[in-house]
């Protein structure tokens, strides 16, 4: 295709995926579109063994990593002591996230709780970020993305000095001018429909609103995201002035991705009405696949934590609630939830990756050919 992002990325088709599985990330890169790794959760030891094998299975097709450095969360630009911040955490969330747990028989044990997130902790920070951007520049990584703020110096530097492209997710049309002024390569403009992190304005608002603000500042292009499941639904998005589609979503009902099997099946019947926009998760808003689990938070719940806190609030409990569902315990089943966007409405069939990146590209010549009849 005849794309900006082909043309700097080297892909066939402009669709990225973003996802935590490699497997998805292989799969996507050898159907012509560019799988995007989300390594914040991987120390580094664990990253590189992650991005090596992914190098022996990719074929030499292009990939990249996706990392979250904020510019503002709770303790940025201090120590992290994981015995200080697990002290941190008030009583009252801890007992609350209990007392969820154990109305659907799940017991707590002390053991299950603090530790669990930490990591995410230390690889929001910018320290975090260089240790992961490290081990990554070690491989033949063609883009780096950044969430929740303008990307790190040491991620802009290192980007232009290996010529790696540097992407930022944007919710807002003026977050999006502070990204073009500090000079990322391209904009991940992602409304609120989208699955985790995100904002309020819609993606058919938000993707023009930001191609105007942009264009007489300098020509970044747009990757379009947020309820993006079909190739249909990419080319409305390019023809507001978008150059491509990042999906994180569709990827989650995959064969190959390593989503609990419980929420898969829960996502696949999911309509778009089956998801909510909360804090309750990291402390940021985020959508994610409705349960008794987020109603309880929305209903109930005290206010949440601040990032990185109230991520060691939920995580554990979390992690415990996905272990014991896919061992059959009736009470985590209902509980299990995970992040996904409103576009899961429309992921009916399980498919392979690679299936789905082919349907893309069919949906995207009909919707192409729609449109070019209304021409004639």
């Amino acid at each position: 295709m005849q794309s900006r992002i082909c043309e700097m990325l080297d892909i066939e088709f402009p669709l990225l995926a973003f996802t935590h599985c490699r497997d998805v990330v292989v799969a996507v890169s050898k159907a012509g579109g560019m799988g995007v790794f989300g390594a914040v959760n991987f120390p580094p030891d664990k990253l590189e063994e992650e991005l090596k094998w992914i190098d022996d299975h990719i074929e030499g097709k292009p990939y990249g990593i996706d990392l979250i450095v904020p510019n503002n969360y709770q303790g940025k630009g201090q120590e992290i002591d994981p015995d200080e911040i697990i002290k941190a955490i008030p009583m009252e969330h801890k007992n609350f996230a209990d007392s969820v747990l154990n109305k659907y028989d799940i017991k707590t044990e002390e053991e299950d709780k603090g530790q669990a997130g930490i990591q995410f902790g230390k690889n929001l920070s910018d320290d975090g970020a260089a240790n992961s951007l490290e081990v990554a520049m070690r491989h033949p990584i063609k883009l780096v993305a950044n969430a929740l703020g303008v990307p790190p110096k040491i991620m802009l530097d290192l980007g232009k000095k290996n010529n790696i492209a540097v992407a930022a997710l944007v919710g807002a049309k003026e977050h999006a001018i502070k990204q073009v002024e500090a000079g990322v390569d391209i904009l991940v403009v992602a409304g609120g429909e989208a699955g985790g992190h995100c904002g309020e304005v819609s993606t058919m608002v938000l993707v023009p609103e930001v191609y105007e603000a942009i264009k007489a500042i300098k020509d970044v292009p747009i990757l379009a995201a947020g309820g993006i499941t079909t190739g249909g639904q990419m080319a409305a998005a390019m023809s507001m002035g978008a150059s491509g589609a990042w999906c994180g979503s569709v990827w989650l009902t995959t064969a190959e991705a390593e989503t609990n099997p419980v929420v898969k099946e829960k996502m696949l019947s999911a309509s778009s009405r089956d998801t909510v926009r909360s804090r309750s998760r990291t402390g940021k808003h985020s959508r994610q696949l409705r349960s008794p689990w987020t109603d309880a938070w929305e209903n109930e719940g005290p206010e949440p934590l601040p990032m990185p806190l109230q991520s060691l609030v939920s995580e554990p409990a979390l992690r415990k609630v996905d272990k014991l569902s896919q061992s059959g315990h009736e009470g985590a089943k209902q509980l299990a939830t995970y992040w996904v966007g409103q576009g899961v409405g429309l992921m009916n069939q399980g498919m392979s990756a690679g299936a789905v990146v082919q349907n893309f590209k069919e949906d995207f010549i009909r919707a192409y050919e729609r449109l070019s009849n209304y021409l004639e």
